[in-house]
């Protein structure tokens, strides 16, 4: 834990820094915008660079003792590895939805603790829909937050659902499908398949809109640890393919392929 702030503060500071850096993104948004391409051929806007700027002057006010592993900055990442606490920052994930005017991108920052994301905090913008969880506690809500209102909406309290007996809704996602992720699904009973961009595929099973997340292709760990946090929260998880929960701070920071559900178990990824 922060030698300067409970887990609950923590947890509002990111909501707090989430909603400024949601409002630059949408600002830039609206305004317009330019794409480069990073050395990894992944695009990059004005966007993503001045939410991460907003997120990384707000963590180092509020807890400056705790490293940052950002997207667009993570030359310092190998030294949060083995650390017993660090944030996990990507702060304009769906950037692929965001060039292409769909709303589906959001901000997520995360609190990494033992290798595990126990606070996240997910902003859709566009959709002015803002989740946040803290693991330990069991505790996720939602709320309307319009980047720019002065005030944000009730608090509700979100929980993953049963599975209806129609069979799963699955959510994939938008941009990132794959093969692997049309034959694991066919093991399944779908009674609806959704596809949409970023981290709201996980908040979607934590309010009990969906129940199923199979993730069989490469990702981030900054692309992942705010939404499992959420959906942890919720009463959900985030599986690796061992069938453990997926694990943080690992060489380079890439994940493993994984599965995100609510109340059901999910089947093994090898079949």
């Amino acid at each position: 834990m922060s030698s300067i702030m409970t887990d609950s503060e923590l947890l509002e500071a990111m909501i707090r820094a989430a909603a400024a850096a949601g409002r630059a993104v949408q600002q830039i948004y609206r305004a317009g915008f330019q794409v480069r391409m990073k050395e990894d051929h992944s695009p990059v806007t004005d966007a993503d660079q001045a939410s991460e700027a907003l997120i990384l002057s707000a963590l180092a006010r509020c807890a400056p003792d705790i490293p940052v592993i950002a997207e667009e900055s993570s030359g310092g990442a190998a030294g949060a590895v083995g650390t017993r606490e660090f944030f996990l920052v990507d702060p304009l994930d769906g950037t692929k939805e965001f060039i292409a005017r769909r709303g589906e991108f959001t901000v997520n920052i995360a609190l990494v603790r033992a290798a595990t994301p126990v606070l996240g905090v997910v902003y859709a913008p566009a959709d002015q829909r803002l989740y946040a969880g803290d693991a330990p506690a069991r505790h996720a809500l939602r709320l309307i937050q319009d980047p720019f209102a002065q005030t944000a909406g009730p608090r509700e309290r979100i929980h993953v659902r049963a599975v209806p007996p129609a069979g799963v809704t699955a959510v994939a996602s938008r941009s990132h499908r794959s093969p692997e992720t049309d034959a694991y699904l066919a093991r399944y009973t779908v009674a609806e398949e959704v596809s949409i961009g970023s981290s709201l595929k996980f908040c979607l099973i934590a309010e009990g809109r969906a129940d199923l997340y199979p993730r069989l292709g490469p990702t981030m760990e900054w692309d992942t640890a705010a939404g499992q946090a959420v959906l942890t929260a919720a009463g959900g998880r985030v599986c690796a393919p061992d069938g453990q929960p997926l694990r943080y701070a690992k060489p380079g920071f890439r994940n493993s392929w994984f599965i995100a559900s609510g109340t059901l178990e999910p089947l093994s990824i090898a079949a």
